[in-house]
């Protein structure tokens, strides 16, 4: 048997302790601050989730879905078919899924990340994307987060599509690069714009590194958003990425609006 003063040395012992305290501290800080619902708050088993009440208000995006847009269907259409928005306006990216539709709760656990100053809600949304996405976690693709304006990501603190794309890539095991495309030029906020106007507005507003195709090494991309609205953003970002020489593009989001569902949007 190995001695207590191998164990030392060998920093098995070292580890089995900080793992101790780690715990401890875990239990103390839930005492002082238990854990409540993300949402509504109410008490939880465990931090950083939602109470069950709130999480089975959730719709989550399962097959049958549209294999390019990943809009859900009412029934099964058979395999292969599109959408009507798929066919009518074909993306520029390969697939797009999102884990829930947006709905109240999905809009609350959103702006509380994007705007409340509450990044560990990144860790949660990226638990349900890991499942939503994992037809794009193949050949090994580069998470790329949707960038901010650096003026406005002064403002804000942090990039909530950043967190979750990191989040992601803690799950996946896959690499993420947020510095592979930049925001230009400071475009307004989405929230309000007509499907034209929000086109519009990110025209034109995305640069790639100098180096992508190195950086790259021939892998996919998989743009990382918190919420699929028009599309218009990851459109136009991907349209950038393609001119850069990029082919094989997917997009990845939290939530999604879905026409015809209650948005409040």
């Amino acid at each position: 048997m190995e001695s207590v003063a191998g164990l030392v040395k060998s920093g098995i012992w070292r580890r089995h302790i900080a793992g101790s305290i780690r715990r401890l501290g875990g239990m103390v800080l839930d005492l002082a601050y238990p854990p409540v619902c993300l949402n509504c708050e109410a008490p939880t088993a465990v931090p950083n989730a939602l109470c069950s009440s709130c999480f089975n208000t959730l719709r989550p995006i399962t097959a049958p879905l549209c294999p390019v847009l990943g809009l859900p269907f009412a029934a099964s259409l058979g395999p292969g078919t599109l959408s009507a928005e798929a066919l009518a306006d074909p993306p520029p990216f390969g697939r797009a899924r999102a884990a829930v539709v947006y709905g109240d709760v999905a809009a609350t656990l959103v702006s509380r990340l994007k705007y409340g100053d509450r990044p560990e809600l990144a860790g949660f949304c990226a638990r349900l994307m890991a499942g939503a996405g994992h037809e794009l976690w193949a050949d090994n693709p580069v998470l790329v987060p949707v960038p901010l304006h650096p003026a406005r990501q002064r403002e804000r603190r942090f990039n909530q599509s950043a967190e979750l794309a990191q989040a992601l890539g803690r799950l996946t095991g896959l690499k993420v690069d947020p510095s592979l495309v930049q925001r230009t030029r400071r475009t307004r906020q989405q929230v309000g714009l007509s499907g034209s106007g929000r086109q519009r507005n990110v025209a034109g507003a995305f640069a790639t590194h100098p180096d992508i195709a190195l950086r790259l090494g021939g892998r996919r991309i998989v743009l990382v958003d918190d919420v699929y609205t028009t599309g218009a953003t990851v459109k136009a970002l991907t349209r950038t990425l393609r001119k850069a020489g990029v082919e094989a593009i997917d997009v990845v989001t939290f939530a999604r609006v879905v026409i015809g569902a209650d948005l409040p949007i």
